[in-house]
């Protein structure tokens, strides 16, 4: 074997390494990626069960209700058009109310509940994730300023799962 075909194995097994390492960084990046949906999302897109997603909207008034141990939450979250009902085990934010915008993560189930694994909720007037904006204009439930109305008011999130046991504050990812 001359030093020319050495050389090039040498670059031939390199460029494979080179390969599959980003191979193995592509499978890792698509088994985190976490979709977002809008309740209207949800019903037009056929979303597979039991696929790890985000919904954002807001809480549905009247629409809170705990079991007698008040760990299991059930929720529907809304977008104007179209509504979803939501069940969480755990502790949900201190700001966690009805008429307020929320972000769920979890997976929809077969019977067409989702299952959320983390709740955020409002934290402040400053701020309110581009997804569920956007979700709230296409509806037609956005307006510029007019504290009167709920879909106006922003919202910062705060996240709360059972396995952090509270939540994180502005600028603490």
């Amino acid at each position: 074997m001359t030093r020319k075909q050495q050389r090039l194995g040498l670059l031939t097994l390199g460029m494979v390494a080179l390969g599959g390492a980003t191979a193995l960084v592509l499978v890792a990046f698509n088994d985190n990626l976490v979709f977002f949906y809008s309740p209207s999302d949800l019903e037009a897109k056929a979303v597979v069960p039991d696929h790890r997603v985000r919904i954002g909207g807001l809480v549905e008034r009247e629409s809170l209700s705990r079991s007698p141990d008040g760990r299991m939450i059930s929720f529907r979250v809304t977008d104007g058009a179209a509504d979803l009902a939501v069940v969480y085990e755990g502790l949900l934010p201190d700001l966690f109310r009805e008429g307020q915008g929320v972000v769920a993560e979890g997976k929809l189930r077969a019977d067409g509940v989702f299952a959320a694994t983390t709740v955020l909720a409002k934290h402040d007037e400053n701020y309110m994730p581009r997804e569920v904006v956007e979700a709230l204009k296409k509806s037609g439930h956005w307006q510029e300023g007019g504290a009167a109305n709920l879909a106006a008011s922003p919202a910062f999130p705060t996240l709360a799962s059972p396995a952090s046991g509270g939540g994180l504050g502005r600028g603490e990812r």
